[in-house]
């Protein structure tokens, strides 16, 4: 596992064994998504949306749009 220290200024060196399993370089720009309190996900943004395909679980069963929606709705009025 690798691990990085957080300067005075918030900038942060990404080892390199972690730039090349995204295969980031120069000036690529990453994406940090929350997935849970203390749990971040870093995205590299350069990369095509089909290349996440398979790294989550199929969800047990299919949602309407309109559950979709519902639950949108319930989680931004609780972050409210």
């Amino acid at each position: 596992m690798s691990t990085a220290t957080v300067t005075s200024k918030g900038q942060v060196t990404i080892p390199v064994d972690v730039r090349r399993a995204l295969s980031i370089n120069t000036g690529d720009r990453l994406e940090f998504v929350e997935i849970e309190p203390g749990k971040v996900l870093i995205v590299a943004a350069t990369k095509s949306i089909t290349d996440l395909k398979g790294r989550f679980a199929k969800p047990r069963q299919a949602v309407s749009i309109a559950e979709m929606n519902e639950a949108i709705g319930r989680e931004a009025s609780r972050r409210e």
